[in-house]
């Protein structure tokens, strides 16, 4: 039996955070990992995927600049594939996580290798690859950060096809000629065009509803729609996958589907949402539900479990499936653990998670990018704020119309009337990522909108949406 202060089950992006972050404040910390240190964000997703994405973003860039030209002599188009792929393996570091490892240990945290289940209060058993069992037992607190995974839809023959998931598209190996998609949100709308643009003469989006990135405004899945179609993508939208035939590995694969129509492709991903990976982690030895997310308060400590020493931060609460958002979390955690550690108050401002009852800040990488923080119009309505709605063409704006011809984006601002203060802000524009922060400060700190007439934009930047919002609110 070995015996820390503090027990993190996860090494992805928001484990590392919290072990880093409780080890800094002087407790002893071990983290326990099954795959790479680094996690899903590090190797299958956030960065590979913007890796296969930033050609494809740059490419759409520099072909709405008068005077510049793109080279199409390489690979029979403006980007060269190998090179991206060769890039991405750089990005994701060979798939070595030599350097997470060492990061770790000069944070004085010890890493063990191997899967991680709880066994009772303030206890986890580790299987290692070897086959042996290790046991740990936390002095203070348990964190679990083991993220989420991809669902894939009980369709009859699916599973059996192999179908790729965010971690075969990211790290794909060659780019396939005809790609089918399933889903209609973030990861099948930025694999659709990364795969497209780097040589898939086919792409084709199976959508089940009516249109692309419904949780967001509606307009930023139809400008999205809109510049996946211009790029070549064929998107069905009502369409139903009934069954899914790939007779031989590697072959070919045809999806029928509920209309009566069939799909055939070189590969096929599945890209249908995910979900808590708390099935196997060993709740019930702690009285909790083995499925589903894990119910938290504002601490990030998990509710129905006596004494206050379980934590769960990041996908795993369900609370907001981004990266950022789980970095988040573990801050707010590793400070009540490391507070209430030294027998100190753990209820101070920044111990108290604010950001995600806000509305979390997202941005969807396709060209347009896509960027929200705080609730859309018709979550703002159903929530019961007076509501006001101003809108904004961004191409009006003088430096998107300098960003080059064909310049195209919208801004959306949703204010509560009785405060005059923003409640949600979306942007979709090439570039808009980089307006994401401003939005965010206004909409979690409640900046009221005669505070922001006097944060004054600079010219000619596309920045200056935010004064032609605030013009169009009538200040």
């Amino acid at each position: 039996m070995e015996v820390f202060d503090v027990i993190v089950i996860g090494a992805g992006s928001t484990g590392e955070v919290a072990a880093g972050r409780v080890a800094a404040a002087g407790l002893s910390t071990v983290i326990v990992e099954n795959e790479l240190a680094g996690g899903e964000c590090s190797y299958w997703a956030c960065m590979p995927s913007k890796a296969l994405l930033r050609p494809v973003d740059l490419a759409g860039e520099v072909g709405r600049v008068t005077g510049l030209r793109l080279d199409a002599s390489v690979g029979g188009g403006p980007v060269d594939a190998a090179a991206v792929l060769a890039r991405r393996d750089a990005v994701v570091s060979h798939y070595d996580d030599a350097g997470q490892v060492r990061w770790l240990d000069s944070a004085g945290v010890t890493l063990v290798r191997g899967a991680g289940r709880l066994a009772g209060p303030r206890r986890v058993e580790v299987t290692t690859a070897d086959g042996g069992t290790r046991t740990l037992v936390a002095n203070h607190a348990v964190m679990v950060a083991t993220g989420s995974r991809p669902v894939i839809p009980p369709v009859a023959g699916l599973a059996a096809a192999e179908p790729w998931t965010n971690r075969e598209a990211t790290g794909v190996r060659a780019v396939p000629d005809r790609l089918v998609v399933i889903g209609g949100g973030v990861v099948a709308c930025e694999m659709a065009q990364a795969m497209r643009g780097l040589g898939a003469r086919e792409v084709t989006m199976l959508v089940r509803g009516g249109g692309l990135l419904t949780r967001l405004e509606p307009f930023a899945g139809e400008m999205v729609a809109r510049s996946l179609k211009d790029q070549g993508c064929d998107i069905r939208t009502h369409e139903i996958v009934e069954k899914v035939e790939r007779p031989e590995p590697g072959g070919e694969v045809t999806v029928r589907l509920a209309s009566g129509g069939t799909v055939t492709g070189d590969e096929i991903l599945v890209a249908t949402g995910r979900r808590s990976a708390t099935g196997d982690i060993g709740l019930a030895s702690v009285g909790l539900p083995e499925s589903g997310p894990i119910e938290v308060d504002e601490s990030m400590r998990a509710t129905g479990v006596a004494d206050g020493w379980l934590y769960a931060i990041g996908d795993v609460n369900g609370l907001a499936l981004l990266t950022h958002m789980g970095k988040y979390q573990a801050r707010v955690a590793a400070d009540v653990v490391a507070a209430r550690a030294r027998g100190e108050a753990d209820d101070r401002p920044g111990m108290r998670d604010r950001a995600d009852r806000a509305g979390a800040p997202q941005v969807v990488f396709t060209d347009p990018q896509v960027c929200a923080v705080g609730r859309t119009e018709a979550q703002a309505r159903a929530e019961g704020f007076d509501v006001r709605v101003v809108e904004y063409d961004m191409e009006q704006v003088a430096g998107g119309y300098l960003l080059g011809d064909g310049y195209r984006g919208r801004a959306k601002a949703v204010v509560d009337e009785r405060r005059r203060v923003l409640l949600g802000v979306t942007f979709a524009a090439p570039g808009a990522a980089e307006l994401l922060h401003a939005a965010t400060i206004a909409v979690t700190s409640g900046v009221t909108l005669d505070d922001l007439w006097h944060a004054v934009p600079a010219y000619p930047t596309v920045s200056e949406v935010w004064l032609r919002l605030l013009e169009a609110y009538g200040l």
